[in-house]
């Protein structure tokens, strides 16, 4: 592997008390040498490039004034502390980063000390962070607690009840607002321009506090009455500065900035004071994603997570496999496109992905009925059976992982009222290199036992498009269509797209000695598995593409209930409440009694990695279903 260059200040820096030991003019030489050790090592090994340049400056400060891991810092989403792992012990391993057994690419209590909470997906630090506040203080420990968020995560509800509790419930949280006015898209809502016309002067913020210790000291005021001199000075603030009320000093909680994100003196200096002041405070501080490297500066979508890249140049590395499948995210962003041309109710939904989900495709043609609604899976939810119930039909593209952030939604609002909603979840199960907070391993079981639901999964390019028109049909009430992250199988996918009728099944091949029932694609694995048993042993084994969960084919399950003797389940989802249960559950009530054999995700969160070694290690690629069946059969050459 290529040795990172001009980084012989970093490679003094093993924990954080080693950074407190350089003199503040050192500093900005470590920040340059941490971008250049980031862009050498994600030009080999990708991951999340923009997001960790941005927040290079503001990492340092941070544990140069904080004495961590006693004071907390608490990251939200995580794939923007690749300078803070560096700086906490994993330099050495962070050419392991998001590899199968390597560190992870999120911050997570299991690898560090210095990182006091796991995360991976958004909205979350504020609420945790203010948790640990209080815990500090009710164990009386003098510990400083920070949440760093940025302004794509501060568009989650979740932000914003953390905020609310945090105005209400003594406490002593910095919130540091990163606003780079980016997530992976550029943000969209209120909020963003909000954020993007508020302006508090540091030299009112110090003045205010001056006269607020002079009072104290004069005994004028006391803790007890210092809320009613915030809201006057807040209303006074308003006045002088005629820019509207501040949502935050609104709250009661002190607001600072901005500030230059990449001014580390700035930065330190204001952290320094900023450990002095007694209750919750926000500190909005100005970055720019990709910062200090002109392609990510220039492309910030793009460079968000890049691939494999020439550092130097710039050039991003496309490797030439000839002619590939289609992404089954562009399937259905191109399949969406053709469907609203024809058909004038359709609208699309996504909670801030529409270039990962290719929602973009529909929001470029149609962009009067597409919406970005930000990070807030619950609100898409909602706002679509809003839709929905005026006529409209919603195409909700959510990530299976983000989609158990809005469960509730979709029992109360969508399921209960069987509303025309079409879920579309993408990174249904294995994902790869992001891990357990992203991978989409439960929707199959928290879904099947919701009333009212049509659940499906495609086996191919072919049958998602097929799905899809299926269920902008009308009155199908809520509809579930999952599929992988990745590519599909076919060259030729651009098929007639034609109707299914719900809850069948399709047999593959036939066979004699036993069946496996697959659902999805993992149903292609399965194929080359019952390939290579059939050449190496002398029997036939059928096969059958399920389609759905729900409403189950009974036709097909009392069949082969009937006929053979071991049936084999396969499905890319945990095993407890998927397919596997749903059959077992069948042949129990109707007296069947065939051995059901079932292939899936155990009860445990999987690690990162790629598909490719995930699915090996689960014994759920075509060499490990192969070897379950020979081995539940008992096979012998």
């Amino acid at each position: 592997m290529k040795k990172t260059t001009n980084t012989k200040l970093l490679h003094t820096i093993q924990t954080p008390a080693d950074l407190k030991r350089l003199a503040p003019e050192q500093l900005p030489l470590l920040c340059e040498e941490l971008r250049t050790f980031i862009i050498d090592e994600l030009s080999q090994n990708p991951g999340h490039l923009g997001a960790n340049l941005g927040v290079i400056e503001l990492t340092v400060a941070m544990h140069y004034v904080f004495d961590t891991p006693y004071d907390r810092i608490v990251w939200d989403v995580g794939h923007q502390a690749y300078a803070h792992k560096i700086l906490t012990g994993r330099r050495e391993q962070f050419h392991t980063n998001r590899q199968f057994k390597g560190i992870s690419g999120f911050p997570t209590p299991q690898e560090s000390e210095y990182d006091t909470f796991g995360v991976g997906h958004a909205s979350t630090s504020i609420s945790a962070a203010l948790g640990m506040s209080i815990a500090a203080q009710l164990h009386n420990e003098n510990r400083q607690v920070v949440a760093i968020i940025g302004d794509g995560a501060l568009t989650g509800g979740l932000a914003f009840e953390g905020l609310n509790n945090a105005s209400i419930n003594p406490n002593n949280l910095l919130i540091i607002l990163n606003d780079n006015n980016m997530a992976i898209d550029p943000i969209r809502g209120g909020f963003s321009q909000f954020l993007g016309r508020i302006h508090t002067s540091p030299t009112y913020n110090r003045w205010r506090y001056k006269v607020y210790k002079l009072l104290k000291h004069w005994h004028i005021i006391d803790e007890g009455c210092k809320n009613k001199l915030i809201r006057l000075s807040n209303s006074l603030k308003s006045l002088r500065a005629n820019t509207g009320n501040n949502i935050f000093e609104g709250l009661n909680i002190r607001y600072f900035g901005p500030i230059d994100g990449h001014n580390l003196e700035v930065l330190i200096n204001t952290l320094q004071e900023l450990k002095k002041f007694k209750g919750p405070k926000v500190l909005h501080v100005l970055t720019k994603k990709g910062k200090g490297y002109k392609p990510a500066e220039d492309a910030v979508t793009v460079w968000h997570a890049p691939g494999e890249f020439d550092a130097k140049t710039g050039e991003r590395m496309v490797k030439n496999d000839g002619e590939q499948p289609p992404l089954f995210q562009d399937v259905f962003g191109h399949t969406l496109v053709e469907l609203a041309q024809k058909n004038e109710k359709i609208v699309g939904i996504t909670p801030a992905m529409p270039t990962g989900c290719s929602m973009n495709c529909m929001m470029d043609v149609f962009p009067t009925r597409t919406f970005d609604v930000g990070i807030a899976e619950g609100h898409a939810v909602t706002f679509s059976a809003g839709l929905a119930k005026d006529g409209l039909l919603p195409f909700c593209n959510i990530y299976s992982s983000f989609m158990q952030r809005a469960y509730d939604n979709v029992i109360h609002d969508v399921a209960i009222q069987n509303l025309n909603v079409v879920f579309c979840l993408d990174r249904a199960g294995i994902v790869g290199s992001d891990g357990a907070t992203h991978q989409g391993q439960f929707d199959l079981a928290y879904f099947r036992c919701i009333p009212n639901l049509t659940i499906s999964s495609p086996l191919n390019e072919h049958e998602l498009r097929n799905l899809m028109y299926t269920a902008q049909l009308p009155n199908q009430g809520p509809f579930v269509i999952r599929y992988p992250r990745g590519k599909g199988v076919l060259l030729d996918w651009k098929n007639e797209m034609k109707a299914v009728e719900i809850g069948t099944g399709v047999q593959l091949k036939d066979g004699k000695h036993a069946v496996v029932l697959s659902l999805g694609p993992i149903g292609n694995a399965v194929k080359q598995a019952i390939a290579s048993v059939e050449k190496s042993y002398n029997i036939t084994l059928a096969h059958y593409d399920m389609r759905f969960l729900k409403p189950l084919d009974f036709n097909v399950l009392n069949s082969v209930g009937k006929q053979f003797q071991h049936i084999f389940t396969a499905e890319d989802g945990v095993i407890a409440g998927g397919l596997g249960s749903a059959v077992l559950e069948y042949m129990s009530d109707n007296n069947l009694q065939p051995k059901v054999t079932r292939m899936g995700i155990p009860d445990q969160f999987i690690e990162h990695g790629t598909p490719a070694e995930l699915y090996h290690m689960l014994g759920l690629d075509a060499e490990g279903i192969a070897a379950t069946i020979i081995q539940e059969l008992k096979l012998k050459l």
